[in-house]
């Protein structure tokens, strides 16, 4: 187990893989945040001046346009870091960052975490594995928005989503989810529809139950595998 300064807990991966000497570093560095739904982590085009290491809940990178629609291109839980333009010394985010699923973290200032990757190597090379890995996620949830159909494409957010938060129930809304999907609220609510009456899921006011994680693995498109192996492949030490 490892602690941060206030004695909670740390469960985010990144922190919990690098070694001792160098999370000591980074430790007094470390703010506790709790997040609410909705909250804006950064916002698209403005200075980074926070790092998030989520220990719970689920971020959203999301690109906007002029007319005001939005669509989801990659999502941070534990698993990673809200910020990753720092790792090459930019200050400026593309995306806005939001928490999609409420929970909490860690926050370090961004120019205080730059200073110290010159003395933490390892932290450096995870960090540098995640961004490659959400690279992969904006590369192929494009193709999969491009290319497959909204009964798979939400199948395949919910497993993620699931993947990040470990919990059978996710705590979203239809409309939500087309925002994310950038689709209608009526082809989300539809493909919802299908899902449930297949047995996969349970849809809840302002909330979806997984029921059958196996079965709705089945109706995901290759896209979440894809992923899945090349993460896998990607946090091999």
């Amino acid at each position: 187990m490892r602690l941060d300064s206030t004695g909670r807990a740390v469960h985010n991966a990144i922190l919990l893989s690098i070694p001792d000497n160098e999370y000591n570093l980074l430790q007094r560095h470390l703010e506790h945040i709790e997040f609410p739904q909705h909250h804006i982590l950064q916002e698209a085009g403005a200075k980074i001046e926070f790092a998030y290491f989520l220990n719970g809940g689920m971020a959203s990178l999301v690109v906007l346009t002029s007319d005001g629609r939005s669509v989801e291109v990659a999502i941070v839980g534990k698993d990673g870091i809200v910020g990753t333009p720092l790792s090459v010394g930019l200050e400026l985010g593309p995306q806005r960052a939001v928490m999609q699923i409420p929970g909490i973290g860690l926050r370090v200032k961004s120019s205080v975490l730059m200073d110290v990757l010159n003395s933490t190597p390892e932290l450096q090379v995870k960090w540098n594995r995640y961004v490659l890995i959400q690279a992969l996620q904006v590369a192929q949830i494009a193709a999969c928005n491009r290319l497959h159909e909204i009964e798979q494409r939400l199948a395949r957010w919910l497993l993620m989503c699931q993947d990040r938060v470990e919990s059978e129930t996710i705590f979203v809304t239809h409309e939500f989810m087309a925002q994310m999907l950038g689709t209608g609220r009526p082809s989300v609510s539809l493909a919802a529809g299908i899902l449930q009456r297949s047995g996969l899921i349970e849809n809840m006011r302002g909330s979806v139950k997984i029921l059958n994680r196996p079965g709705l693995e089945n109706a995901a498109c290759e896209c979440y595998f894809a992923m899945q192996h090349f993460t896998n492949g990607l946090r091999q030490p």
